[in-house]
């Protein structure tokens, strides 16, 4: 029965059905499709449980690879001959690899040689620090393995490939790590990805020569043949490949679609130096690799390609090299104490090489303590590179499967543990202290201050709005101080390789940052926020935060509190479309908003977009506005009539505002209306005095005060100003007719019960509302509102 198995005849790709008595796993293609499909259950959900401990996803796909194979779920011997029969395993190497191919190519986009030309001495010494000592141990591990489990290996090919194997850091899983815990663009991060950067590239010469050493067989001057093809194959690529590339991305302009013809041009080309690369004997990834580096990184050609593959690449066929490697790796084979004693051995020598060298060095560059530690930690992560070098060692049978077993779960050890370590050793300094950030607020007592402004948005879309409300806000040239915005384009960080791609580029330009290689909608961005400061004298500064939608809320705050913001600006989560009507953008953005409202160190202003000045960008000259402010008395609405009251500086803005006041309609409801009982009434008075006597000279403001007896009234009374260019208002009014507004169930939180009204689909305006809340130190009542 056992031979029935072994010995089933090769399988045709497709079945005829299960009703004329097929059974479809017994085919190549159907069982293919079952395999995918297990193993992106497996891996997804892995990763899903990880979440939580901030681990990369490749922990995953590592973890889901050991777990379908022999180690696991394959010691059920009908599972696996059923699933991972070995008539198939052919099959799923090839499709494993070629999407290995192409992720390796996708790689090879994201170094960019004329960054590391410009890498500094220090960034240097650590790289070479962190290749050269581990390279080193693990030569010496190599001679206490050799003479233990792996006694019947080459010794060259041996010392080199675990030399190479513990010498390794995973660069995309670098990026993806420090993209969680958000020190990509602090100086640790930046050194971090620089040296690993470097340290990739070393690492693919290593294992070329690794690779030339291991397939000898004969005499040992066909590896000295294999790496001198090897070597003309690069110079050769690299005189002929890059004309042609800059050839094709010349003729791909921004804002215009990549010719198809040229994206099939260059995948073919992967193909072709996958296929040059294998025939010389250096394995066909490292072609893949060395086409990534050479295409040309500015313009949409990259990015279009990009596009094209990594999506398939790295959601659907990469996780199957995981699950390649996992039925190769067999746990239960490291038995006894003294195999288990040579994995501690290898993951002892591994962490020391990489974080002892790299610490040295750092501190010999005058780093502090707590950065070099987690320098060290970070570069002891490994990947999928480890995995390549460990699957062809095995191929070359230069790794047996015993050592293969101890390799493999080193490389899942030591990135495991290189978040949690990284996080209790170090965490960014603010820089900002509680006594440099005194204006929080737009209603302060110095009115001349400089103001600061911090802008989001999340699509182009919003752009033109935001610099009308910009250009609404600049008060008169006479002021002391002026205007200051920060434009932050919100980007949501997925587990896409062109999201790190933008990252690693970043400036050094505060938390967030702003990525001049951005795709061309970025840069229209970059474009329309430059020539509005040039041309208005407002010191405008574009950034970027690319997070999670769970944690982009923390680079808003922290990023307000850093630039000492007194506002942050955000776009309401729906859009206005042609009938009138919104529309959700984005589901996730009302969270991410209602998460700043409850954590935000400063003023919060939610802009529900209708167009303020027209669909386009409106200059000073032309700029002309009429904006409504209703007070019915609290904080909130206290910084609207402050706003309100820098708006009417502009000389394009005509200020209507409206104070309602309570006209109770019966004496029980007289004795309710006790000044006394309202701790806010004296501090609404001197508000509206002080508003009165700024404007009293200025001819383009109206105040009106109006008794109403119910909200009812107050809300007819509001529909006369419908035809206003913007409401401004308070996200929480207080009094009595505020009260009576919120009892019905609002249907916006985050826009509080005047904005719900002013957004709502039975209310007649075209006018864009801006909400406000201001900052309350102290105070935990956001949060409850919200919620």
């Amino acid at each position: 029965m056992a031979t029935n198995m072994s010995c089933r005849p090769p399988a045709k790709a497709t079945s005829n059905g299960v009703f004329q008595g097929d059974n479809p796993i017994n085919f190549a293609l159907p069982l293919l499709m079952v395999q995918i499909c297990l193993v992106l259950v497996v891996t997804r959900t892995l990763a899903f449980l990880l979440k939580p401990l901030r681990q990369p996803r490749v922990i995953a796909e590592i973890a889901g690879g050991i777990l379908l194979g022999p180690s696991a779920l394959g010691r059920n011997k009908q599972y696996l001959h059923s699933i991972f029969p070995a008539a198939s395993l052919t099959v799923l190497d090839t499709v494993a690899n070629l999407g290995l191919l192409f992720f390796l190519f996708l790689v090879g986009l994201e170094l960019d040689l004329n960054a590391l030309r410009h890498t500094g001495k220090k960034v240097l010494s650590i790289a070479a620090a962190g290749i050269s000592l581990p390279f080193a141990l693990g030569v010496g591990t190599s001679i206490v393995l050799r003479a233990t489990i792996s006694k019947n290996v080459d010794d060259a090919p041996f010392l080199v490939f675990m030399g190479v194997a513990l010498s390794i850091t995973a660069f995309p899983v670098l990026a993806r790590i420090l993209a969680e815990l958000k020190l990509l663009t602090t100086d640790v991060g930046r050194m971090a990805m620089s040296a690993a950067a470097v340290n990739d590239v070393a690492a693919w010469i290593l294992l070329a020569l690794a690779i030339a050493l291991s397939g000898t067989g004969r005499s040992p001057t066909i590896a000295l043949w294999v790496f001198l093809c090897g070597f003309g194959f690069v110079l050769c690529s690299s005189l002929i490949a890059p004309p042609i590339f800059r050839w094709m991305a010349r003729r791909c302009p921004e804002g215009e679609p990549v010719n198809e013809m040229y994206v099939c041009a260059a995948l073919a080309a992967v193909l072709a130096a996958g296929f040059v690369t294998d025939a010389i004997g250096i394995h066909a990834l490292f072609g893949a690799f060395v086409m990534g580096i050479l295409i040309p990184k500015e313009g949409p050609f990259a990015s279009a390609l990009v596009d094209k593959v990594e999506d398939l690449v790295s959601g659907l066929f990469l996780p199957l090299y995981f699950v390649s490697s996992g039925l190769k790796t067999d746990v239960a084979t490291i038995r006894g104490l003294q195999s288990w004693g040579l994995l501690v051995l290898v993951i002892f020598t591994a962490c020391l090489g990489k974080i002892a060298g790299t610490i040295a060095v750092s501190l010999c560059c005058r780093m502090p303590v707590r950065e070099a530690l987690a320098l060290g930690f970070l570069m002891n992560t490994k990947g999928l590179v480890e995995l390549i070098v460990l699957n062809i060692g095995k191929e070359r049978k230069v790794l047996n499967d015993q050592t293969f077993a101890i390799m493999v779960l080193m490389a899942l050890c030591t990135t495991f543990i290189t978040t949690p370590l990284v996080m209790a050793v170090y965490k960014p300094d603010k820089r900002t202290s509680k006594g440099d950030y005194k204006h929080r607020t737009i209603d302060r007592k110095n009115p001349n201050a400089e103001l600061r402004m911090l802008v989001c948005f999340h699509s182009t879309n919003n752009i033109a709005t935001m610099i009308n409300l910009v250009e609404a806000s600049r008060g008169t040239s006479g002021k002391r101080e002026g205007l200051c915005v920060y434009a932050m384009h919100l980007m949501e960080l997925t587990e896409r390789s062109s999201a790190i791609l933008m990252v690693h580029k970043a400036r050094k330009n505060g938390l967030p940052f702003w990525n001049k290689a951005l795709p061309s909608g970025s840069n229209q961005v970059i474009v329309a926020f430059e020539a509005f400061g040039q041309l208005s004298r407002v010191f405008v500064r574009p950034m970027t935060a690319i997070s999670a939608m769970s944690n982009i809320h923390e680079d808003i705050c922290t990023s307000a509190e850093r630039k000492r913001a007194a506002i942050i600006i955000l776009p309401f989560h729906k859009h206005h479309r042609l009938d009138g009507t919104l529309e959700t953008s984005s589901s996730e953005f009302g969270t991410v908003n209602r998460k700043v409202l409850e954590h935000a160190p400063c003023s919060v202003g939610i802009l529900v977009d209708r167009g303020l000045g027209g669909t386009a960008q409106v200059s000073a000259s032309n700029f002309s506005s009429i904006i409504t402010v209703p007070f019915f008395g609290g904080c909130d609405d206290r910084e609207a009539l402050s706003y309100g009251a820098r708006m009417a500086e502009h000389p394009g803005i005509t200020l209507v505002a409206i104070r309602f006041l309570f006209h109770p309609g019966t004496q029980e409801d007289t004795m309710t209306l006790d000044p006394h009982t309202n701790p806010n009434s004296s501090l609404d008075e001197n508000s509206l005095a002080e508003f009165k006597n700024k404007t009293s000279h200025n001819s383009s403001v109206k105040f009106e005060e109006i008794a109403v007896r119910n909200a009812a009234e107050a809300i007819e009374i509001i529909r006369e100003y419908h035809r206003c260019s913007m409401f401004v208002v308070g996200r929480k009014p207080e009094g009595e007719v505020a009260i009576e507004l919120s009892r019905p169930r609002i249907e916006f939180p985050d826009l509080g019960p005047v904005g719900s009204l002013l957004t709502s689909p039975g209310f007649p305006t075209a006018a864009s509302v801006l909400v406000v809340q201001q900052y309350q130190p102290g105070s935990f009542s956001n949060s409850q509102d919200i919620s």
